[in-house]
């Protein structure tokens, strides 16, 4: 072999040896108690302010620092409600300067205990800025002693469902049982826990999310070093001092992983990151009180939580050599500032209040209302990092659940946990059609006042860094054709509007025949549909529209005679509510209702309660035997041939009349959800709606089971 082939092996194995090094991950772990060492101390998560002079249970800041030879990445979770972003950056900083980590590679969240001392001006409470000088210097000393650990490390992923601990606690209230925001106004369609009165309400505001998901990181041995876990539920509730469930959860995890230390390596370090939670909570309003899983203690609930999340633990694959990658993008939103007439109102209440703190709700919001006023906008701050083929995506928001599905189902990775209040405490931001809906989470503050807009800004950026550190194109989400799907499919349809979408105002149309419709504001999304093994698989939820007020609507498909509108309804309003519980389809023009428009809906109160109706404009045809169950789905076929209109309910004819000629012209639309005339729409789901211009017999049109 000649000398230079030989000195060419040598220097290629030299630099694959080199790139190898360069791509081994090392990790490193740290658990610092930051409980505060003077006390009183001010807590905040309420509505006004409070001190608290007991510790129920220490809070601390859990670290771990990544490197892969090129790249360095330090991640925190805080036992705090709430973090301000100047208060992070000034950390990063002080952290950048005494660690080998870049300010712009460094993540810092909540866990959002509602017991935790005050970082920051929130509503009624102020920062305690005796203790924000004490956790500055704890985070910067937890950080470098973090980094001190770094030592050859593998990593895996872990999911697992736990749907039974977290719900939605944020419920449409029907429209006749609106209330008052704190600005004297009757906004407040949806609100939290408004579902503790059934009779109030026709549906929860949005879907769940109940993943639970796991980052772990072990020593190349197989010793543990620290796992991340990701979860989305508000919180627990506990008395102060506490980190609440999180704290627990990360205590036990350690206890049931690796109680007794390994000499000579650093303890194990558990943390629960917080998940997309700003309209979630554990307790199920959907179950009877009885059936409620919300009378577990907290030791109870943490204990049941964490077996899931050791099941999921011990079936981890592990990879080393992993690379890493991080990106940050910063954005200047606006605030929702008050007009002339409110900023007046609230400077006339802030000057009755003087120098003393709010003890009012409407105390609370006049005095947001001057703060937002003077501030105007904010900076806000947008993560993204990847760990090998791992994603995590970061708001510094409290953020619905469907903003979390949005970031996951469309990242380019497939395993992606997004943490929120990360880098910032910047409040609620509800998707642009929830603050038509009003509500706490809406009401203008710095607890929830960024623009309307803030929620697909900070979706889109989020999507745009996952790009960045992937440097692979977003995934598309398309929810899955099932069986049922496919067989209405391939009866050829004229239209077929799934209402599979993450936001309007678009339904589009899965026949191929670019007949899409459009859905009015009053309408909510992604929520689950019927029957999904069926209509999508056994493993992906079918979505759904829930009509809180607004309709579906869109020019006819092609219907100039004989037709069939298959759909699946699920009614949340109760049927003694009004003399019309609600309509599902109508054929007519926009805001009027002629002698020869086509309605069919549910009957209330005086009404044929609870059954099917079909209306000829304002005079009823026929009505069906049967009432429909509130907060059921119930497959409708609507089959109109020759001058009669026959309606099947679940496979089974329920009624059939005769009617008067329709008129096909081009002013008549097709409305879902709702009245032509825009009266008594419907309140509640409906999905899988199809159009054919024909009539089908109803074994042509039945589910497939």
């Amino acid at each position: 072999m000649s000398l230079i082939y030989k000195t060419f092996t040598i220097i290629c194995v030299i630099l694959l040896h080199s790139n190898a090094l360069h791509a081994e991950l090392q990790v490193g772990a740290l658990k610092l108690d930051v409980t505060p060492p003077v006390l009183p101390v001010i807590v905040n998560g309420g509505m006004l302010t409070r001190s608290v002079d007991t510790i129920n249970t220490p809070v601390n800041a859990r670290v771990v620092i990544l490197d892969d030879g090129k790249e360095r990445i330090g991640i925190a979770v805080v036992d705090s409600c709430m973090l301000p972003r100047p208060l992070l950056d000034d950390v990063k900083a002080l952290i950048s300067q005494r660690t080998q980590l870049k300010r712009d590679r460094i993540l810092i969240s909540a866990t959002h205990t509602h017991s935790a001392p005050s970082c920051m001006d929130a509503l009624g409470t102020n920062a305690d800025e005796t203790y924000i000088a004490f956790l500055r210097e704890k985070l910067v000393e937890a950080f470098v002693a973090a980094e001190k650990n770094l030592e050859p490390a593998k990593v895996g992923w872990g999911i697992t469902q736990a749907a039974e601990f977290t719900a939605l606690r944020r419920w449409i209230r029907r429209p006749d049982r609106v209330v008052n925001d704190p600005f004297g106004n009757p906004t407040v369609r949806a609100n939290m826990h408004a579902a503790s009165n059934w009779d109030d309400v026709t549906g929860p505001s949005g879907p769940e999310d109940p993943d639970l998901s796991l980052i772990s990181f072990q020593a190349l041995d197989g010793s543990p070093i620290a796992v991340i876990a990701n979860f989305s539920m508000h919180y627990f509730s506990d008395t102060a001092i506490s980190a609440d469930y999180f704290g627990l959860f990360s205590e036990g995890f350690k206890q049931h992983l690796a109680a007794q230390e390994i000499e000579d390596h650093p303890p194990f370090v558990a943390m629960m990151s917080h998940g997309c939670s700003g309209d979630i909570w554990r307790r199920d309003y959907a179950q009877p009180t009885e059936a409620r899983n919300d009378k577990l203690t907290i030791e109870e609930y943490t204990s049941a939580l964490l077996e899931i999340a050791l099941a999921a633990y011990h079936k981890i694959e592990y990879t080393a050599n992993t690379d890493l990658a991080m990106a940050e993008e910063r954005l200047t939103l606006n605030y929702r500032t008050p007009d002339l007439q409110r900023l007046e109102w609230a400077k006339r209440i802030v000057a009755d209040m003087g120098d003393r703190m709010p003890t009012t709700t409407e105390e609370v919001y006049a005095r947001e209302a001057i703060v937002l006023h003077d501030l105007q906008s904010t900076e806000i701050v947008v993560q993204a990092l990847r760990i090998g083929e791992i994603g995590i995506v970061t708001t510094p928001n409290e953020t619905y659940a469907l903003t979390g599905l949005k970031l996951k189902l469309q990242s380019p990775l497939q395993k992606t946990m997004v943490i929120e209040l990360a880098n910032g405490g910047d409040g609620y931001i509800p998707p642009p059609e929830q603050h038509l809906l009003g509500g706490y989470n809406t009401w203008a503050a710095r607890s929830a006042g960024l623009e309307v807009t803030a929620e697909p800004k900070i979706v889109q950026a989020g999507l745009r860094l996952l790009e960045e550190v992937t440097q692979t194109n977003r995934s598309v989400y398309q929810q899955p054709i099932g069986p049922a799907a496919q067989s209405l499919l391939d009866l050829k349809p004229v239209a077929y509007w799934r209402m599979d979408e993450f936001s309007g105002p678009v339904a589009a149309d899965t026949s191929g025949n670019t007949h899409g419709a459009t859905y009015d504001p009053g309408t909510v999304f992604f929520l689950e549909g019927p029957d999904s093994e069926q209509y999508t698989n056994s493993e992906e939820l079918n979505r759904c529209a829930h009509f809180a007020g607004g309709r579906l609507h869109g020019t006819n498909p092609g219907l100039d005679g004989d037709f069939t509108v298959s759909m699946q309804i699920w009614n949340g309003m109760p049927t003694d509510g009004r003399e019309v519980t609600g309509w599902f389809f109508s054929f007519g023009p926009d805001l009027g209702s002629p002698k020869n428009a086509l309605h069919v809906g549910l009957g209330g109160k005086e009404n044929h309660l609870g059954q099917i109706i079909v209306y000829q404009g304002d005079k009823l045809l026929a009505h069906g035997e049967t009432q429909i169950e509130r907060w059921t789905w119930n497959d409708i076929r609507i089959v109109v041939k020759e001058n009669s209109v026959q309606v099947w309910r679940n496979g089974k004819p329920e009624l059939h009349t005769e009617i008067s000629a329709l008129n096909y012209n081009p002013s008549y639309h097709i409305f879902i959800g709702g009245h032509c005339s825009n009266q008594e729409n419907w309140e509640g789901r409906i999905d899988e709606v199809v159009f054919f211009n024909k009539a089908l017999t109803a074994e042509m049109t039945s589910n497939p089971k």
